[in-house]
């Protein structure tokens, strides 16, 4: 059960820094026409968007009562990027950054702080063992 645990700890990591990296490739003006016009951080949000997706469905497969909202559209969207990627307007793009992303970023801080004290409130418990 601890390696499904780890594996969701890991999988959060990776959904974090693709967030993070998504705003690091944002124009420095943060603004949708800068946003239209560079071609490379457009790509790269897709891509992020794509891995933000696939770590949200494996997370879901080990456990589908993840608190994180709209985890099933989080998803679906990574599909739609992939399977129909002349269908992702730039807009709707934009609108993942602008409306989603930071409260993503929110929950999944949250759920990786609670896995790290589980982790550490667990070591305890072991450590305990082995003095007594």
């Amino acid at each position: 059960m601890q390696d499904n645990k780890d594996d969701i700890k890991i999988f959060l990591a990776d959904i974090e820094r693709s967030i993070k990296e998504i705003f690091d490739f944002l124009p420095e003006k943060r603004n949708f026409i800068e946003f239209q016009k560079d071609l490379k951080a457009r790509k790269a949000v897709e891509r992020n968007i794509e891995i933000i997706g696939e770590a949200m469905n494996r997370i879901l497969k080990i456990d589908p009562q993840i608190p994180i909202e709209a985890s099933r559209k989080i998803v679906d969207t990574r599909n739609r990027i992939i399977h129909g990627y002349d269908s992702v307007s730039e807009d709707v793009l934009w609108l993942i950054i602008v409306n989603y992303l930071p409260n993503l970023e929110k929950q999944v801080k949250e759920l990786l702080k609670i896995q790290v004290l589980r982790m550490m409130e667990f070591g305890t418990k072991i450590l305990c063992r082995i003095l007594i």
